[in-house]
């Protein structure tokens, strides 16, 4: 279930960008996405919520940024964590 942030995470295992950037595993999984490469374009992630795929990443580039530059996402208009989230809420 891609709802929980430790899910997304794991699916960043090959992820190219590691440390010393912005965008690590880490903080792409806390904006929304999950890495899913192909062949030719093995930085591709997606946002679990709205479903908006973005590749071509570079190391300086803020997952949150892009999100929101790229796609208006229901995801990045939460006020607090999505896990802490109650059914009204939702």
């Amino acid at each position: 279930d891609m709802y929980e942030y430790e899910n997304r995470l794991k699916t960043f295992t090959k992820w190219p960008f590691i440390e010393n950037c912005k965008c690590t595993p880490e903080n792409m999984a806390k904006a929304g996405f999950v890495h899913c490469p192909n062949a030719n374009e093995p930085d591709v992630a997606k946002c679990f919520f709205c479903l908006i795929e973005l590749e071509g990443w570079e190391p300086n580039d803020d997952p949150w940024e892009e999100h929101t530059k790229h796609h208006k996402c229901g995801f990045l208009s939460l006020t607090k964590p999505f896990d802490d989230l109650t059914m009204e809420e939702y």
